[in-house]
């Protein structure tokens, strides 16, 4: 049940739990966030490393600072002391230590607000720096919400050939399965009691009717088989597939039954999140193991020149290795099984929201609102991210490169030196100014 809340004024209302505890969509939400916050970037490990040697910093600058007045002599044991102090109060590494921290929790929280959940802080942190994206067409680039659009039978009739592939898709969670079961349904036709179903990679589904192989697939289906097409059925596959519909197979043994073209539409927000990371100078590309024709023309409406189909799943990350050949960084965004190995190869994979877990647990950030918009968005904020980071860094280093020399009375032959009160409130200054910087991110 993904509601939560509702009310139910007259009836019954039966709920089916599929999922409790640790298994929910919100435990792995919960999970996501925790994860997000304990896993720390490169330039907050630097950070760390930082203030750690700010303590010996610290430590030798005082100690040369007693040696220094000592052997210039002619200042009381006080006015040494002092200094001394006044070095240890100012190289507090107050600033340093909260510099990155702060510019952490504030980009978590206003990834959050954009949909964007950090899996790891390393990849969010590498996003600015992409070249290209890679997107997957199904679920991804498009709603992944199916319709049936057309069944051509050719051999054996309409209402067979739909119950033999209901009887094997209902086994499968595919968008394109789930339109036939649906379809089936709607009709009044009964799934066929099928069994032993496997997935064949790249190529459709199987199961076994009675004793015979039931399969269901794209054009690599029948490349597999060793089939081919009549003319008046190959120019009605063509034409659904240049309609952008995804036309599957039906196959039983080696004898083709014929065809069910199943439609997809692309999302609302796909054109402008396309349209929005080409402004940003980033190659946009796709990358989908549907039909050439059916990527083509969802590329065409996308404005996307890049495309790369009928990628058989083990292929995808070999198409992602040689997208950074060149040296280019890759981001990939895809939801489906199929999509783990690019996502895992990526310099910095996403994985949209509704997609499957393995996808998720590939991915180093997750779209919740699976809304491809949201890739520029979270490249927008990696880069201010960054910059803060940068700032903030520069800022608690270089305050204590000038303030340290100060506290240990770099000026006193020009008669001023600095006090510890005043030190300390430098220090706390310096605090302050990294804080606010850091708020500027919720902007």
């Amino acid at each position: 049940l993904n509601a939560v809340g509702g009310s139910l004024g007259e009836g019954a209302l039966t709920i089916k739990v599929t999922r409790i505890g640790g298994d929910t969509m919100l435990a792995g939400i919960m999970k996501l966030v925790a994860e997000a916050q304990k896993s720390k970037s490169a330039t907050q490990l630097l950070a760390d490393r930082a203030a750690g040697w700010l303590f010996y910093v610290a430590t030798v600058a005082a100690v040369i600072t007693a040696l220094a007045w000592v052997v210039i002599g002619g200042h009381s044991t006080d006015f040494v002391l002092e200094r001394i102090v006044t070095v240890l109060v100012i190289a507090c590494p107050h600033a340093l230590g909260l510099a990155i921290p702060l510019v952490t929790s504030i980009s978590t929280k206003r990834a959050t607000s954009i949909g964007l959940l950090i899996r790891d802080r390393k990849q969010f942190e590498a996003l600015r720096n992409v070249d290209v994206v890679v997107f997957d067409k199904t679920g991804t680039l498009t709603t992944g919400k199916r319709s049936v659009s057309m069944i051509r039978a050719i051999n054996g009739s309409e209402a067979e050939m739909l119950s033999l592939a209901a009887g094997v898709e209902k086994f499968s969670e595919h968008s394109l399965a789930k339109a036939i079961v649906s379809l089936a349904s709607a009709r009044g036709i009964a799934a066929a009691e099928a069994r032993d179903f496997r997935t064949i990679p790249g190529v459709g589904v199987t199961a076994i009717f009675d004793s015979s192989a039931i399969s269901l697939g794209g054009p690599a289906l029948l490349t597999s088989r060793n089939q081919t097409l009549a003319v008046d059925d190959l120019i009605a596959a063509d034409s659904e597939a240049n309609a952008g519909n995804t036309v599957v197979f039906v196959m039983n043994d080696n004898t083709l039954l014929g065809f069910i073209s199943v439609g997809d539409t692309i999302r609302e927000s796909s054109v402008e999140a396309i349209y929005d990371l080409q402004k940003m100078h980033k190659r946009v590309a796709i990358l989908s193991g549907d039909s050439k024709s059916v990527v083509d023309l969802v590329a065409a409406k996308l404005n996307i020149s890049e495309v790369f189909a009928e990628v058989l799943p083990h292929q995808k990350a070999d198409f992602i290795k040689k997208l950074q050949a060149d040296g280019s960084k890759v981001a990939m965004v895809g939801d489906g099984v199929n999509d783990a190995p690019a996502l895992a190869q990526a310099n910095v994979g996403i994985a949209i929201g509704s997609g499957t877990d393995v996808a998720i647990e590939s991915a180093g950030l997750l779209l919740v609102a699976s809304d491809p918009a949201g890739v520029s968005a979270a490249i927008r904020l990696s880069k201010r991210t960054f910059s803060k980071l940068v700032q903030n860094l520069i800022w608690g280093a270089g305050y204590n490169v000038v303030a340290i020399p100060l506290a240990a009375g770099a000026l006193a032959g020009f008669g001023w030196v600095l006090s510890p009160a005043l030190g300390a409130v430098l220090m706390s200054l310096s605090t302050i100014i990294v804080a606010a910087n850091a708020q500027l991110l919720r902007k």
